[in-house]
């Protein structure tokens, strides 16, 4: 099998059962929940536009190893070329959802691609290890899986070590080790789509501490793994809202999850990372799975930020604000914004870097400054659309009140913008605002980039610090002091 079908894709949800929880209830029929349903069908074009000949070479290419046609998240990339291949699909896919889904199936792919281009990186702690991930890789590659992955404890006693919680297996441990493989117990955060994925994956930011060797682990299993508990969020959407009212909402609910393993069998050939602080703290650092997927995450962040930019000039521009100096200041601010981006995107490219190993990385400095830049362009963008938007974000009519006769003429006489712009146009543009801005979906998106990256402020520092690491003398200041000093013997006498 190579590239799925959106229909492939639909056909694996309904074969599967795994134990989902939303609302205290089981899901027992994930393709037909109401919640899911939409989310499910747009996830489903994703997969569809790999077989549309106006995608497909764009975000597929042929395997050399197999013959067969597959993502191009999947290409290991060798130039920059190849760099700019899967750059195509990541801009597809996020056009797409709108940039709306952080967690679409190319983002995971680039992960697994990452470790296993670096399986040297795991054959350091046992060759078993470095097979593991590179048949994990070829697995997923081959039958087009989409993954989610749970990557950080959740927020119990964060002053406390995974091994100072009061419960052993509050973080998720291993409890011992079998023929079989590990079992495993304990929980993990935050996977993005669960209810809606083949597999997840489990691996962890560089945060262990000596002691914490059980919890030092990575692996995959499917989603539908006997003992494996998805605890959903509440909801942002109910699913039975109309895409009149709320057209975001309504179609790109991403729905996220704790991860709860009750003693789960992981097979030795699922494992990558067994009990090994010293492997877990560098899997990052080492082997480029914070590089590759960022420039994913880059690129569906430049999609989301335009979009948002969008919809505030199309908001200000609809109630003839755009004239006033004060929203076009706004609007620029934002317009700039997404430009740096973009710029930072294409540099990250052009300056890719090869590794020992064959690789081309993306530049780390431009897509770090978008890692920076995004978690406060994002919420601004927002802001910036409550503002533009007032009142009128808080009274906008249903399309029921449209759809009415006896309030036809209120509707277009009190709802309409600027002229040229109907009551039907403005009243349902302010609605794909308010999704965006006012409703919980909107919320969970500013919270959700945010935190992408981990900790804002402790991902500034880092940056810093790597700086200055990296540049431990400024020579221009030098050069400007040295100078300086030597034409003030001239002058001055010392």
């Amino acid at each position: 099998m190579s590239i799925r079908t959106g229909e492939d894709y639909i056909q694996a949800i309904k074969s599967r059962q795994p134990e989902v929880w939303l609302g205290g209830r089981r899901v027992t029929n994930l393709a037909e929940e109401p919640i899911f349903k939409q989310p499910i069908k747009e996830l489903a074009k994703l997969f569809d536009m790999q077989h549309d000949p106006k995608y497909q070479d764009k975000i597929t290419h042929i395997c050399e190893e197999t013959g067969e046609r597959v993502n191009n998240a999947y290409l290991n990339p060798r130039n920059g070329e190849d760099l700019k291949a899967r750059r195509e699909l990541f801009e597809v896919w996020s056009q797409a959802t709108f940039g709306l889904m952080g967690r679409t199936p190319d983002f995971l792919g680039t992960v697994v691609t990452a470790m296993a281009s670096n399986d040297w990186f795991f054959r350091q702690y046992g060759d078993r290890w470095g097979d593991n991930i590179v048949n994990y890789y070829k697995y997923i590659r081959d039958n087009d899986l989409f993954l989610t992955h749970a990557i950080i404890n959740p927020q119990n006693d964060r002053s406390k070590a995974s091994n100072e919680q009061v419960d052993t297996y509050t973080h998720l441990g291993v409890v011992k080790e079998t023929e079989e493989g590990l079992i495993v117990r304990g929980s993990k955060m935050l996977a993005t789509l669960a209810p809606l994925t083949d597999e997840v994956i489990i691996y962890s930011y560089p945060s262990f501490k000596p002691g914490d060797e059980k919890y030092a682990i990575s692996f995959a299993v499917p989603i539908d793994t006997p003992g494996l508990r998805i605890l959903c969020r509440e909801e942002t959407q109910n699913g039975t809202r109309s895409t009149w009212d709320h057209p975001l909402a309504s179609r790109f609910e991403e729905m996220d999850a704790v991860l709860v393993f009750n003693d789960v069998l992981v097979p030795w050939d699922r494992v990558f990372i067994n009990q090994n602080v010293e492997a877990g703290n560098l899997l990052y650092p080492k082997t480029g799975i914070n590089l590759q997927p960022s420039h994913q995450s880059a690129i569906r962040g430049l999609v989301k930020i335009s979009f948002a930019t969008e919809v505030a000039c199309s908001m200000a521009d609809s109630i003839g604000v755009d004239g006033f100096l004060n929203v076009q200041n706004q609007l620029s601010e934002l317009l700039q914004g997404v430009e740096t981006i973009r710029a930072l995107v294409r540099i990250a490219e052009y300056e890719y870097v090869m590794t020992p190993y064959g690789e081309a990385i993306p530049a780390i400095v431009p897509l770090e400054t978008v890692r920076g830049i995004l978690p406060k362009l994002y919420p601004r963008a927002i802001e910036i659309l409550q503002i533009i938007g007032a009142g009128g974000l808080l009274m906008s009519p249903s399309g029921a009140d449209f759809a009415n006769p006896e309030l036809t003429e209120d509707m277009h006489k009190h709802y309409g913008g600027r002229e040229g712009v109907t009551a039907d146009e403005r009243v349902r543009l302010f609605k794909l605002a308010w999704d965006l801005c006012g409703e919980a979906f909107g919320q969970r998106l500013v919270q959700y980039e945010r935190y992408y990256s981990g900790d804002p402020i402790r991902k500034m520092a880092m940056f810093y610090n790597t700086h200055k690491r990296n540049n431990p003398t400024y020579p221009m200041v030098e050069e400007a002091l040295r100078v300086s000093l030597e034409l003030s013997k001239e002058t001055v006498t010392i």
